[in-house]
């Protein structure tokens, strides 16, 4: 299955040290470099252990956006995690999207993809 995240369900789940469940549920987890440099993995804040660990047993991975254009475009209304994630999602045909936040949800929604957020991972 392949499952594009954007930021906030992560870190929202690494800080109440639930990040496992992604992986349980979904196998891998591909972000865009803008997640990446949102989740500040190299700074000691909650959940950025978890969050390392994830990277470096290799279940979440890294992945370039390389329809930057649309990725672009995005920026336009979101933020930029927000924005690479749903490129991301598009451009790979993502089976799932994790996304909290109700305007990308709609954005994304909007382009086709299948959204869930943290509510949609814990129940």
């Amino acid at each position: 299955m392949l499952v594009v995240s954007n930021t906030s369900p992560i870190l929202n789940l690494a800080i109440v040290d639930q990040l496992e469940l992604l992986h349980q549920q979904f196998g891998e987890i591909l972000i865009p470099h803008a997640v990446l440099d949102e989740l500040k993995v190299n700074e000691e804040r909650p959940g950025s252990q978890a969050i390392r660990e994830a990277i470096s047993s290799g279940w979440m991975k890294t992945q370039e956006v390389s329809n930057e254009p649309l990725a672009q475009l995005l920026k336009q209304t979101l933020d930029q995690g927000e924005a690479e994630a749903i490129a991301l999602s598009i451009e790979l045909e993502a089976d799932w999207m994790l996304l909290d936040e109700r305007e990308g949800r709609k954005v994304a929604k909007s382009l086709g993809l299948k959204v869930t957020g943290i509510l949609g991972i814990l129940l």
